[in-house]
């Protein structure tokens, strides 16, 4: 049948596309539905390479601001703005260039890409409404798999109207700088783009309900961000509530509880709300045809078979019953693993506990494994080991010397529970400590690792040493 499939997958964000690929490298016939005009999903199109474009965007302009320290010449650094047309223009390019690359390696594999939306009609069959208005029916022999990932979602008595009150993808295409701009939540999404304003000129005000900013980070890791955002001039207000948003001609007024239960008034340009993401499951069908959902999340076990033989589902859209990142790295690494178990692979569950988690601030956040507060919860006897980024040769040279690395390990067998950096590359350098939680390295082991010099690495390796009692650098 022109129709029929052995795997057909609904969505092609970074879970979906994939296990696509995946897919068809093990030799299976596969089709994708997607309705948007590009591949790639909310990380390549509205989050992950877009936000971090701007991110670097505001490294050069840093850089530029500061030519007399660099010894730069030709370069009036006070004079140096930021052209957001410019910063559109190369951010646009470097993610169509990426999705189109996707497009090319479908064309390579052999995967059709059907242009619409998906709907269930049975554990083998998906209805595709094309734009065009026609409708085809797909049969998969073998397993469909819902990667139709998530969306921005507000909250109660906040109304976005995408103009003042605005999300994340209204956020990446600002064709201005906003004077002043406040940011509800401050998890990933909503640090992020309390850097990017900040860095480009805009006043900047971080709201958070709860007591401290990345508030599922090490305590220490949330502390040191709010000195340095402090530092760089932004306003932090921790454990308050928006308890209203009006959006006007001029502005944005809020009214904000704060946490000792006084309100105030507050207007602003713009409002990000950045208080995370809901799946989309909208018009797929999914509890009309029995599947087992849970808020909204496509329930699934730990290899992400549904309730419904023959129906699989990945990424932000699933709920598994325990910890489960939306990230897009996360995503990724489930879409393989359900292509090779739809192939007839022996497959082990993912992990979760050794999820790198990374967040683009300037510093950077990179951390894996157990918080300090979470292994004494669970029972271990811990112990510390601290290095500032301060103390390193390259972290001078680069002029960033904010932030730390802090390892937490537990004292019987030496083994590393959680590594936590705030600094300088972070995001980089928490590869290391993944593949150290990984093979079960003890911080010994972490220590009699030569480190090169001079690297930003040092600080992990200084970090194992300090958590000996012997830091040799500090």
């Amino acid at each position: 049948m022109a129709n029929e499939y052995d795997v057909v997958v609904v969505g092609a964000g970074t879970g979906g596309y994939v296990a696509a690929i995946r897919a068809a490298q093990l030799g299976l016939k596969v089709a994708v539905v997607e309705k948007q005009k590009a591949l790639g999903g909310t990380c390549l199109i509205w989050g992950c390479i877009p936000t971090k474009a701007l991110l670097e965007h505001a490294h050069a302009l840093k850089v530029a601001q500061g030519a007399k320290e660099w010894g730069l010449t030709g370069i009036d650094g006070a004079g140096v703005g930021i052209d957001m047309v410019a910063v559109h223009a190369r951010k646009d390019k470097m993610v169509s260039g990426l999705t189109g690359g996707i497009e090319m390696l479908f064309k390579k594999n052999k995967i059709e890409w059907l242009k619409g939306t998906a709907r269930l009609t049975g554990k083998q069959g998906v209805e595709v409404t094309l734009h065009d208005g026609t409708i085809q029916s797909l049969t998969a022999t073998r397993e469909i798999i819902v990667a139709t990932g998530s969306a921005p979602r507000s909250v109660p008595g906040i109304e976005v109207d995408r103009k003042k009150i605005i999300f994340s993808d209204e956020a990446i295409h600002l064709s201005y700088v906003p004077k002043s701009i406040a940011i509800m939540g401050s998890g990933a999404v909503g640090v992020e783009f309390a850097s990017i304003f900040k860095s480009y000129g805009s006043d900047v005000t971080v709201i958070e309900l709860l007591p401290r900013l990345v508030p599922g980070e090490d305590e220490a890791v949330s502390a040191e961000l709010e000195r340095t955002f402090k530092k760089r001039g932004i306003k932090v207000m921790t454990g308050s509530k928006v308890t209203s948003a009006k959006s006007g001609a001029m502005g944005v007024d809020l009214d904000v509880q704060g946490a000792d239960g006084k309100s105030q008034k507050l207007s602003y340009d713009l409002l990000l709300v950045a208080t995370g993401r809901g799946p989309v499951t909208d018009g797929l069908g999914a509890e009309a045809l029995g599947l087992k959902m849970d808020r909204g999340y496509v329930v699934v076990d730990a290899l992400f078979k549904t309730n419904l033989p023959g129906i699989s589902a990945i990424g932000d859209v699933i709920t598994m019953g325990g910890p489960h990142y939306q990230l897009a790295h996360v995503s990724s690494m489930e879409g393989i693993l359900l292509a090779e178990r739809i192939a007839g692979h022996a497959v082990q569950p993912i992990n979760y506990d050794h999820v790198p988690r990374c967040t683009y601030t300037e510093p950077e956040i990179g951390s894996v494994g157990l918080t300090e507060a979470q292994a004494k919860e669970q029972g271990h006897d811990v112990r510390i080991g601290t290095f500032p980024f301060r103390a390193l040769a390259r972290a001078r040279m680069a002029g960033e010397t904010d932030g730390f690395v802090k390892i937490v390990a537990e004292k019987k067998y030496d083994e590393i529970l959680g590594v936590h950096i705030i600094g300088p590359r972070g995001t980089e350098l928490i590869a290391e400590a993944v593949m150290a939680l990984r093979m079960e390295v003890t911080v010994e082991e972490l220590i009699k690792t030569i480190h090169a010099h001079p690297t930003m690495s040092e600080a992990v390796g200084e970090a194992a040493h300090a958590a000996h009692g012997a830091a040799i650098h500090m």
